[in-house]
């Protein structure tokens, strides 16, 4: 049992509690300037709704900026809001501008052999995701928020759209399959714009950290696999995702499929890559050699394939871009038809994973340099950026980290950044395209391999291990479902125990017993501090959540159970038995209808045990509820205090609180 006051003071107060009637010590025990628990302002039912409607889709006061502007002003801060370039435009300097510039310009270089690179994940032509890295990021430099940040297509959205739109068109070289990706992107990009418009922004962060871990680390190791299709020089490779499938694909082709010099040229730029991003992480100076590795590889290997002619010998090369600028695609998104309802489901999944992953991205970089990052407009940002994006022959784009690290790194001030890049881009497509034709597919891969591999967090899975379990199974629950299922079914896993665990959390709170600190007025969870001794004839329960419907049978029986285990333990011991309950509810911040039968039920079952319940601290809500309800009367208003000790104090012996 935990501990008890000493001999003496147990003697005395199990002595008074036998000897003086509960009403006597009542009175005794009355101290004058006690405060009483106050209720709150009464409300309307309008005022109440439109004070919880505000504080749930308008915490942030988006529309305070606007009171007691005149007619043009409001006009050019809703301009600001929409287009934050225009806030911040008016201060931009040369300086900046020269940050912006080698941010950019660095930037472009990494995300061009990139993007050639990631167009192959969602089995498209190379030029369409040269096409997203100029159109989304000039969008985005206009109606985002967030400085830092780099957008363009990314390994795991561009992998999760290509296995998504495959399980719809198995023939991803047909022109129903690019007409589904400019669906998909469509509507990723109305599923992010009306999560901002209707402020429901905090949904995206019921997928937990801990499964975001697991699931990028699962689509990194996945992505790198599928990556052994051009690293090897398979030609004939499985369409699955699986790890067992990928691997019998890999190791049935060993004896005939694969080709040394596609291997030669894929180890030694894989090696180069590996060495570069070590090199830069190491001297963090040095940022810029991981950077422009890529664009190095790609020039070099192409350059080496093209005087070899080593495509002649089983090399498989890129072959042809299209160059020139990007097609209007409006008339190819379906918006009727059999593939109009894949195309909803695929882009509510893709733009949710690369709405997650953007926002993930910009809160990073907004805390790293201290500024506030509006994730409402974000989402509208990067919605509007996807929607003109399918209607310009773009796929899903979202915030990439490592290119976001990049532009970090060197030196950006503004989302000018992006502009620059989109430039580079645009130049690329206009006049360099033609040269990537005999760039080796080998390359490609090692550029997506040394990628992906810093989404393995392995540091982020140990920690998850030593703070908690569940949300360490939860990371391995969507790390496990990606690599040995499909990415779609790791997302869900993912979700799942993410729900999982807030229902667990509401369905099944903490309680504790409490136990005042020796030579203070303060009473503690007597498992946290062993030394806190529990009052002789009362037992202080706390309860650590709200009570809801989900929850007050739980937390009812839970209670009635620390007052049986605790009864026998003290009377087995021969300390006073228990006659006063006190619950503390403090971290109760909201009660239901539920919740107040449960009190009820608990106070009928304690009359029974000749036991009277004692609340302490309810909050304002909670109190209110139990006035509306009128249960405060019928516990007893004398016996609902601001703190354990004003009940100790009035019910508890002499001197115990003192």
């Amino acid at each position: 049992m935990s501990q008890v006051f000493s001999d003496g003071v147990v003697a005395r107060a199990t002595e008074e509690i036998n000897s003086n009637p509960p009403s006597r010590r009542h009175a005794e025990n009355i101290l004058p300037h006690r405060h009483k628990v106050a209720s709150p302002p009464r409300q309307t039912l309008f005022q109440e709704f439109k004070q919880n409607f505000n504080e749930t889709f308008f915490s942030d006061d988006p529309f305070g900026k606007f009171k007691n502007q005149k007619g043009s002003r409001k006009f050019i801060l809703g301009l600001e809001s929409i287009f934050p370039i225009f806030e911040w435009g008016r201060g931009y300097n040369f300086k900046s501008f020269k940050g912006d510039l080698i941010a950019g310009l660095t930037i472009a270089s990494l995300c061009i052999p990139q993007d050639i690179a990631y167009a192959k994940l969602a089995n498209l032509e190379p030029q369409y995701a040269l096409y997203t890295s100029f159109v989304a990021p000039l969008v985005y430099a206009f109606m985002g928020s967030s400085r830092d940040i780099a957008i363009g297509p990314v390994a795991v959205v561009s992998l999760l759209l290509g296995t998504l739109l495959t399980d719809e068109i198995p023939n991803f070289k047909s022109h129903e399959y690019l007409r589904l990706a400019f669906t998909a992107t469509f509507f990723a990009g109305i599923t992010q714009m009306a999560l901002g418009l209707l402020r429901l922004g905090f949904l995206i962060d019921f997928l937990s950290h801990a499964a975001i871990v697991g699931f990028m680390a699962g689509a990194a190791v996945t992505i790198a696999l599928q990556q052994l299709k051009g690293f090897l020089g398979i030609k004939n490779f499985t369409k699955k995702t699986d790890i067992i499938s990928v691997m019998r694909s890999v190791f049935s082709a060993a004896h005939h499929g694969w080709n040394w010099e596609t291997i030669l040229i894929g180890v030694s730029f894989l090696a180069f890559l590996l060495t570069t991003k070590y090199i830069a992480k190491k001297k963090k100076n040095l940022f810029w050699v991981a950077a422009i590795s890529p664009m190095i590889c790609v020039i070099v290997s192409t350059f080496s394939v093209y005087i070899t002619r080593a495509d002649k010998k089983g090399v498989a090369i890129v072959k042809h871009i299209e160059d020139g600028v990007n097609p209007i695609s409006v008339d190819e998104i379906f918006f009727s038809g059999k593939y109009l309802s894949a195309g909803i489901r695929i882009g509510l999944i893709s733009g949710m994973v690369a709405l997650t992953e953007a926002v993930a991205i910009g809160r990073t970089f907004a805390a790293m340099k201290d500024y506030s990052l509006d994730g409402n407009r974000e989402m509208v940002a990067l919605g509007t950026m996807n929607v003109i994006g399918s209607m310009t022959s773009c796929y899903v784009a979202t915030g990439s980290f490592s290119r976001s690290a990049v532009n970090y790194m060197a030196g950006c001030k503004t989302t000018v950044s992006n502009i620059v890049m989109s430039i580079v881009l645009l130049l690329t497509l206009l006049v360099i395209t033609p040269l990537f034709k005999y760039t080796p597919n080998a390359v490609l891969a090692s550029i997506i391999i040394a990628a992906v591999m810093s989404l393995v967090d392995i540091k982020a899975a140990v920690l998850l291990w030593k703070v908690d379990k569940f949300d360490f199974l939860a990371c391995m629950g969507a790390f496990f479902g990606v690599i040995f299922q499909s990415v779609e079914i790791g997302l869900l896993i993912a979700v799942a125990i993410s729900f999982a665990k807030i229902l667990l959390q509401v369905t099944r709170p903490k309680t504790a017993v409490l136990g005042k600190l020796p030579g203070t007025s303060v009473y503690r969870n007597v498992l946290q501090y062993p030394k806190a001794a529990q009052v002789p004839g009362m037992l202080i329960v706390r309860v650590d959540s709200a009570i809801y419907f989900s929850n007050s049978n739980y937390i009812k029986d839970r209670i009635l159970k620390w007052l049986t285990d605790e009864e026998a333990q003290r009377t087995a011991s021969e300390f006073a038995s228990i006659q006063y309950l006190i619950v503390e509810m403090s971290p109760v911040t909201d009660i239901d209808t539920s919740g107040i039968h449960a009190l009820e039920d608990l106070l009928k079952s304690l009359k029974k045990k000749d036991v009277q319940l004692l609340v302490a601290n309810p909050g304002p809500i909670v109190i209110e509820k139990l006035h509306a309800s009128e249960l405060s009367g019928v516990i007893g208003e004398d016996k609902i205090f601001l703190t354990v000790g004003d009940a100790v104090a009035t019910f508890g012996p002499k001197g115990v609180d003192s």
